[in-house]
């Protein structure tokens, strides 16, 4: 039996992420956004310090992976642990919601990959139309 899920706030609501005021729109931005899904997919991998995933995710800066961490965290699908040590210590990893999230990304980011001569054929073919 399927269930629908519906906001916490307005229980006559169900989540409609189409729905500009639905609360998974938030989420969803924060899971497909370039960083985030980068973000996930790296931590697939295991646990990471902020400098070893700075470098798996090549080109995101500081702030920006500082900012996509912290909303990661905040949504529930990064867990953030500090280690009390000197210099401090801080480890990244997928939760289980996490790890759930960054499976499905990938599968997406692998048909993508697997799809790119299909995509770059199209752009050509596309520019060479100069269609707009």
């Amino acid at each position: 039996m399927t269930t629908t899920r519906r906001y916490p706030g307005d229980p006559g609501l169900p989540y409609n992420a189409f729905a500009k005021e639905c609360p998974s729109r938030g989420t969803l931005e924060h899971v497909t956004g370039r960083w985030g899904a980068l973000t996930l997919g790296a931590l697939s991998e295991g646990s990471l310090r902020f400098n070893e995933l700075r470098r798996r995710v090549g080109g995101v800066s500081e702030k920006m992976l500082s900012q996509t961490l912290h909303a990661l965290e905040r949504d529930g699908l990064v867990h953030r642990e500090a280690q009390p040590t000197n210099p401090p210590r801080v480890d990244y990893e997928l939760t289980p919601l996490g790890h759930e999230a960054a499976r499905r990304v990938l599968s997406l980011i692998h048909f993508l990959e697997d799809s790119m001569d299909d995509v770059l054929l199209a752009r050509e073919s596309y520019d060479a139309r100069g269609a707009r």
